[in-house]
């Protein structure tokens, strides 16, 4: 029987065979459903990500039972992360309750100081099989409640990149090479020359975040120069919710929520397919 898996072995796999695992972040029962579902149907690994408002809304402990569900009933590789927590005493309680992979966000402090937070979740969380990813360089553009303003924004330092993996003994970086969280403003651009330096730099799994609108050339080439796990968010997000919408116009009186609920996961479907595909994990289970 599968059970909820770190994302040790699923990025190292994907690493070694050149394909990316996607992260798609989820809300609740409908959105994790289509996720898993449509992995499976493509046998592809998946990482079922919820920010620190998501896992609030919904609930660590049912967010944990649904995962588990799933991995049993599927049978392929899932793994449960923590989205961009800033609190580390958060993060070792969702890792006592079962989650098995973490991103502890510290790029807003000093090198030193982001290092030093870090650590303290690696040693936590390895403790207990789970992994840990870490972000070095800051995304502009808006994660949940997490706003970033683009004078903010830093990419990732190459050579900073292989100190940081060494001193903090992260699991998998996550690297600023010019997405943004949410929709960008004017036409993405992406510093692959960055992204090679840093691939030459250090040897752990690299993460695409703020892949939602990215064009999909660019998404393949990235992951062609190493990147390991791409995040994504506000592409399900939209699609789900303009296809509710359309279902309240066409059926003002709707109330059943199996009804109206529907046509959204159908429209996430299609979009985490596609994800799946560009990412190349299918098969890949």
């Amino acid at each position: 029987m599968m059970k909820i898996l770190s994302t040790r072995e699923m990025l190292k796999k994907a690493q070694r065979e050149g394909y990316a695992v996607p992260a798609f972040n989820i809300h609740n029962l409908e959105t994790l459903e289509v996720v898993v579902e449509t992995a499976a149907e493509l046998k592809s690994p998946v990482i079922l990500a919820g920010t620190p408002s998501t896992i609030a809304y919904a609930g660590g402990e049912f967010i944990v039972a649904m995962a588990e569900a799933a991995a049993e009933k599927y049978n392929i590789p899932i793994a449960i992360h923590l989205d961009h927590y800033e609190v580390v005493d958060e993060i070792k309680h969702f890792v006592d309750l079962g989650f098995k992979s973490t991103m502890i966000d510290a790029s807003h402090e000093t090198f030193e100081k982001n290092i030093e937070i870090v650590k303290e979740v690696v040693e936590y969380a390895h403790k207990y099989d789970a992994t840990v990813e870490a972000e070095l360089g800051r995304l502009g553009g808006q994660e949940d409640d997490l706003i970033v303003d683009e004078k903010d924004t830093k990419y990732t330092n190459p050579k900073q990149a292989k100190e940081y993996v060494e001193k903090t003994g992260i699991d998998s970086l996550a690297v600023a090479i010019g997405t943004a969280h949410g929709l960008y403003m004017g036409e993405a651009k992406l510093d692959l020359d960055r992204l090679k330096e840093i691939r030459d730099m250090v040897d752990v799994p690299l993460v695409l975040h703020g892949a939602s609108d990215v064009p999909d050339e660019l998404v393949k080439k990235a992951i062609s120069l190493g990147i390991c796990k791409v995040n994504v968010a506000t592409d399900l997000k939209i699609p789900f919710s303009d296809a509710v919408k359309k279902y309240f116009t066409e059926n003002p009186d709707a109330n059943d929520p199996r009804k109206y609920m529907a046509p959204g996961k159908e429209a996430m479907k299609k979009v985490v397919a596609h994800k799946i595909i560009i990412c190349g994990s299918n098969g890949k289970a």
